[in-house]
């Protein structure tokens, strides 16, 4: 997609001359994106081009067949509900559910428009939909964890810092993924020797307090599970960690790039090109109730060689092994 057409959706509904849309001659369809982000945050850029490049090599447009309608949360709770029921309000021919919290929000200002979710965990357990083969409502999409990648979270923690024994797990409690993937984790904490301590990410003030408690103490590491919050304020939390020595598993490679030590998760942003082709054929006459849920295609470990060197840590050659991104 060209870059100044991006940027022209970055407001939110794409305008066009009107001298544009007199001369278009096929029927102009609607497409809302919600995400939990800020406009300027580049995962975000990244998802939603990836989306709308996808849409083009599809056949859609904006401009010509295609009209697209933006709303970034920016981390805020209160912001992100009220762009899904803004959204909703338009009465889009769809709506790109961007990020698992983004969701629960448009599933309650609609029953009746589309939904295509991407990057949301156990979206049966949140009452999303009836089953992953047959959702049966207005939503469908992508999953990205089962509650299980928890317990390969805590082995990676262990095998790149054996010495820790406290493990603090920063989740957001308002969605199912909070409880269910901190439960996968405390069910097998005892085994590796672990005292286990949620930390509940509310906002940046929460998640700095409880982090620095948590540091007083020694043989301590975090586990970022998968939520919008983690992201949004994966800067503060890095920094956190570096500042206060503390080794971290994250669930996606963004948090690598940004300088965190090592993760372990789906790609985030080929989910969005999946989201693409399930929005062509929602357009064309399916209906989300009968297209299943599916999960991801792959799973990539990352590890930030810099920030091991700066924690004091040797990342054992096996794991390197199997890391498809090393940061030297």
């Amino acid at each position: 997609m060209r870059r100044r057409s991006f940027i022209a959706l970055l407001g939110g509904v794409a305008a066009w001359p009107a001298a544009t849309r007199a001369q278009q001659t096929e029927r102009v369809r609607r497409i809302g994106v919600l995400t939990p982000f800020a406009a300027d945050d580049p995962e975000a850029k990244a998802r939603v081009e990836a989306f709308i490049h996808a849409l083009e090599q599809l056949g859609w447009s904006v401009g010509r067949n295609l009209q697209i309608d933006i709303r970034w949360g920016a981390g805020d709770a209160d912001r992100t509900r009220h762009y899904a029921a803004e959204l909703a309000a338009l009465a889009p021919d769809a709506i790109l559910a961007a990020g698992g919290a983004t969701v629960g929000p448009l599933l309650q200002a609609t029953h009746s428009v589309p939904i295509v979710f991407t990057l949301t965990p156990d979206p049966v357990g949140a009452g999303f939909v009836d089953s992953l083969a047959q959702p049966g409502g207005n939503a469908t999409g992508f999953t990205n964890f089962e509650y299980g990648i928890g317990v390969k979270w805590l082995e990676l923690l262990k095998e790149i810092a054996p010495h820790v024994t406290r493990v603090a797990v920063l989740r957001d409690p308002a969605i199912p993924a909070g409880i269910g993937e901190f439960g996968a984790i405390q069910a097998v904490a005892p085994s590796f020797g672990i005292e286990l301590r949620p930390i509940d990410m509310r906002d940046a003030g929460e998640i700095e307090r409880a982090v620095i408690a948590f540091a007083r103490s020694s043989n301590g590491g975090l586990i970022v599970t998968s939520n919008a919050w983690g992201i949004v304020h994966r800067d503060l939390i890095i920094a956190l960690a570096s500042r206060h020595r503390l080794p971290v598993v994250y669930p996606f490679r963004v948090f690598v790039s940004a300088g965190g030590l090592v993760s372990y998760g789906p790609d985030t942003i080929e989910p969005h090109r999946r989201a693409a082709d399930y929005v062509d054929r929602i357009l064309r006459g399916d209906k989300p109730a009968e297209l299943p849920v599916q999960a991801p295609t792959k799973f990539e470990l990352a590890v930030n060689l810099k920030t091991a060197k700066a924690l004091g840590l040797t990342v054992p050659s096996a794991l390197l092994a199997r890391a498809a991104q090393v940061i030297e």
